[in-house]
């Protein structure tokens, strides 16, 4: 069963490329992140604050692009970014509490 992601490709004011991601990123899917990310032809944020889960097929996913993401997340995905050594490798706004 393929969990619910939305892939929605955009740019920010300032003209950065931007991935928005909303739902869950697991085995079943982390396919089409992958696609997303690779489809786009420049350095791209990727906005994971609308993601509630994000399995080791995710992170695998991310590091495979850490020379060309960044990443904006919340809290909530703080200790899975934290520990993987993900944070250290890219930048990633949106971990702290203010």
């Amino acid at each position: 069963m393929t969990t619910s992601l939305t892939l929605t490709p955009g740019r920010r004011p300032d003209g950065a490329a931007v991935l928005t991601v909303v739902g869950e990123i697991d085995m079943s899917n982390a396919g089409d992140l992958d696609k997303a990310i690779t489809s786009v032809d420049e350095p791209v944020v990727v906005d994971l604050t609308a993601v509630e889960y994000l399995d080791s097929a995710g992170l695998s996913v991310l590091f495979r692009h850490t020379d060309r993401v960044e990443l904006v997340a919340t809290p909530l995905l703080a200790p899975v970014l934290t520990i993987s050594g993900l944070a250290e490798l890219v930048t990633v706004h949106g971990l702290g509490a203010g």
